[in-house]
């Protein structure tokens, strides 16, 4: 049987983004475990995980949640320095 973690490592995405994922779409951490997944697999997923995470930090600087948009805002980071194709297109 497969644990949470296995999962979380099956997407290749860290805990962190697998929680926004999980935060914007309303659903399990598990659940986001593999959303992630498949979504990475298509040609523009990590722009979609990229935008799922600047949702996130929008609500939460929408409902006052400065400090978990801070994070949120870290998360991010990690995730775009983590994937080279967004790196790219920021430049072009």
């Amino acid at each position: 049987m497969l644990s949470i973690d296995d999962c979380i490592a099956m997407s290749e995405l860290s805990p962190e983004e697998i929680d926004a994922i999980a935060e914007h779409e309303h659903i399990p951490e598990i659940v986001a475990a593999e959303l992630g997944n498949y979504i990475m697999q298509c040609p523009d997923g990590s722009l979609c995980v990229q935008r799922f995470i600047l949702d996130d930090i929008a609500t939460a600087k929408a409902h006052g949640h400065m400090a978990h948009a801070a994070k949120l805002k870290l998360v991010l980071k990690h995730f775009v320095d983590s994937h080279e194709e967004l790196k790219v297109r920021q430049t072009v």
